[in-house]
């Protein structure tokens, strides 16, 4: 049940910071659930991936349908990759390794 809360908790916090500040605060929204929660590490990482990827994805397709794919379109013909699997990828990755560090940093103090 940890690991759904963390989920979603990660997920409202880095929307919440990055309404304001720059992408990058994802990863201490991500890295204080992983403090708060302190799953096992690899647990955790999956809830910071989970939590940032999955809010990468819902923002993208809601910008992808609002300006109707017009720069979807353009980045998908220069990329070899699909253009939202690598923002997921992307921010899940850095979401989960800041995951991950909190909670490692929560089991040496």
């Amino acid at each position: 049940m940890k690991f759904i809360y963390q989920v979603i908790i990660t997920a409202l916090m880095a929307f919440v910071l990055q309404s304001f500040l720059p992408w990058w605060t994802l990863a201490i929204a991500a890295a204080g659930a992983g403090y708060y929660f302190s799953n096992k590490g690899l647990l955790s990482f999956f809830a910071g991936f989970l939590g940032v990827g999955l809010l990468w994805l819902g923002m993208a397709i809601f910008i992808d349908v609002s300006t109707q794919s017009i720069l979807t379109e353009k980045i998908n013909r220069i990329l070899p990759l699909n253009s939202f699997v690598l923002t997921v990828l992307i921010g899940g990755l850095v979401g989960g390794f800041a995951a991950l560090t909190g909670a490692l940093i929560k089991s040496k103090a």
